[in-house]
């Protein structure tokens, strides 16, 4: 349990990762603001008392200060952010569209930045420090050939930067920024994926579970 009640934000909340990550902070205590497009009609999270859901989409400003705003008018602060929401889309360079990189860049990177300026703003203004953490993916640092995803990883990379710009920049207000850079996740992205095939493009021939991953904030 939270030694204080605490408000985390997790964006990319309705499925997957996100709503794992959302269960394992409610499981510990702490409330919670989850944000996604369809964050109200999801399958795996319901509104409660210590959880609130809020439609939107994170790439644009208007929808983080309603996300911001909601945290601090229900809960009274905002102490952590999972940055989770992204899009994936894999194909050879070359038949990357103009909207393709567009897409991207507002959910991935526009998506980080405009509710961690929000929240880094409150957390200073709460002077108690704070946390901030992205979900990016670890073929930023280990491409591999059968999986062409270079735009996507254009966008994840930036944020593996920005995390490490910010962690330095935040330090003395103790704001803490780290980056969490999973593999391949038993989630709804790879529903039409077989687990055969999904296990070769890791070293240890293994498929992480959304629970290991959530589990890795609390490290």
């Amino acid at each position: 349990m939270a030694s204080t009640q605490k408000t985390v934000i997790v964006t990319g909340a309705s499925q997957g990762i996100g709503a794992g990550v959302v269960k394992a902070f409610l499981a510990r205590g702490y409330d919670v603001v989850g944000t996604a497009r369809n964050a109200t009609k999801s399958r795996e999270v319901s509104a409660s008392d210590h959880l609130a859901l809020i439609d939107g989409d994170i790439g644009q400003f208007e929808t983080a200060q309603k996300v911001a705003e909601l945290a601090i008018k229900k809960f009274g602060s905002i102490d952590t952010v999972v940055a989770n929401a992204g899009i994936f889309l894999v194909k050879p360079f070359t038949d990357y569209t103009a909207d393709d990189f567009r897409t991207l860049v507002s959910t991935n990177l526009a998506g980080f930045i405009y509710i961690t300026q929000l929240a880094v703003k409150q957390m200073q203004a709460q002077k108690t420090g704070g946390s901030i953490v992205s979900i990016t993916a670890s073929l930023v640092d280990n491409p591999i050939a059968g999986e062409p995803a270079s735009l996507p990883m254009i966008t994840k990379g930036g944020l593996n930067a920005a995390t490490r710009s910010l962690a330095m920049e935040y330090a003395k207000e103790h704001i803490r920024f780290n980056a969490v850079a999973p593999g391949v996740v038993d989630t709804p992205l790879h529903a039409e994926d077989s687990n055969d095939s999904l296990k070769t493009l890791t070293p240890m021939g293994t498929i992480s579970s959304v629970e290991d991953i959530a589990t890795l904030l609390f490290i």
